[in-house]
């Protein structure tokens, strides 16, 4: 299948796409922010740079997009031009990932990982519920 935007248009398109500040993070922050929670974002010193850094609680989340990261759901599809490019552009994002979690880990962090399809898309969960769930993992035990 050929793509029907030209060059240009699909490298405009890919540009606005965000890697901060994403309507799923947004709505993690606020809900987290809203129930006393206080966190720094993007700390670029931790290894994958997390989305949420509470080092208060040791502890760091990432809001992953279920495309970008190769999420095993429904809102993951491969797409069907340059499929050899996207495979492996996405086996390469997830072998960052689980690399950047080990190191994480090693360092005495612990790690959760919010995917885009929690809060959007066919299998959603109420977000309420979803922060709840979050606000109990921040308050456990290591």
């Amino acid at each position: 299948m050929v793509d029907v935007l030209t060059p240009e248009q699909r490298r405009l398109n890919m540009s606005r796409i965000r890697s901060k500040d994403t309507k799923p993070e947004m709505l993690l922050r606020r809900g987290l922010h809203a129930r006393g929670f206080r966190f720094r974002l993007h700390r670029r010193e931790l290894p994958g740079c997390p989305d949420l850094v509470f080092p208060h609680y040791r502890a760091v989340i990432f809001v992953n997009g279920c495309f970008w990261h190769g999420h095993d759901c429904p809102m993951f599809k491969l797409p069907a031009t340059r499929t050899e490019f996207w495979a492996a552009k996405i086996a390469a994002n997830r072998a960052r990932d689980a690399r950047a979690l080990e190191r994480l880990a090693a360092g005495g962090w612990r790690t959760l990982v919010i995917w885009e399809c929690l809060l959007r898309g066919p299998a959603r969960q109420s977000s309420e519920d979803v922060l709840d769930l979050v606000a109990k993992w921040l308050r456990s035990e290591p």
